[in-house]
């Protein structure tokens, strides 16, 4: 079993990277395999609704992050998208990338668990991962908590490490999401079949 953690920071070595590593800890100790991808610090298109990808398969910003990320998701059983806090909301990388990637690939996150990570110097942090949120909810994935809001606090580079709490609960965050990978792999290997939903009926009008 694998599990991809996305950093929406463009810090390799912020609060934000330092939370999500403290999962990779406890992932490791679990015997579960990760991968931590940076989004970096090169610019990012938004998503323009052009539907390019439904002819391509794939975003037609070839940036090397988007479909990239879509190709790793394929192949992950699990995710954690991890956020500064920027003005009350995720950073506007993160969001530009999982706009792309859920619009382009969106069969490649279906079905698998998924967890939001808000950093923040102080306020704003579970609005962030309001927003994650949504992106699991439209997409089939069951949402992991833990034992309080996904969120840690920290200002400079490292302070999240005295947050004892925040640290706390990205620990109890990956523990969560390891139970429930083996939950969904015992399924399968007892024959539990997803259910068969239904797809293709879309109203373009509210009345």
């Amino acid at each position: 079993m694998k599990v991809l953690l996305i950093n929406g920071s463009p810090k390799r070595s912020g609060n934000t990277a330092a939370a999500l590593q403290e999962m990779q800890k406890v992932f490791a100790e679990l015997g579960i395999e990760t991968e931590l991808l940076q989004l970096g610090t090169d610019p990012v298109r938004d998503c323009i609704a052009c539907g390019g990808c439904y002819r391509s398969g794939k975003c037609v910003f070839d940036d090397d992050i988007v479909n990239r990320l879509v190709e790793k998701a394929a192949e992950a059983d699990g995710f954690v998208f991890g956020t500064p806090v920027y003005y009350a909301h995720p950073s506007g990388r993160i969001q530009s990338v999982l706009d792309r990637a859920f619009y382009c690939g969106g069969s490649a996150f279906r079905r698998k668990p998924g967890a939001a990570v808000a950093v923040a110097r102080r306020a704003g942090t579970t609005a962030s991962v309001d927003v994650l949120n949504k992106y699991f909810t439209i997409s089939e994935m069951p949402v992991v908590s833990s034992s309080y809001w996904n969120v840690a606090h920290g200002g400079r580079p490292g302070e999240v490490a005295e947050d004892g709490e925040g640290i706390q609960t990205v620990r109890n965050l990956a523990r969560n999401m390891a139970w429930l990978l083996r939950c969904i792999e015992a399924g399968k290997a007892a024959g539990i079949e997803p259910p068969q939903n239904e797809y293709g009926n879309v109203t373009n009008f509210i009345r």
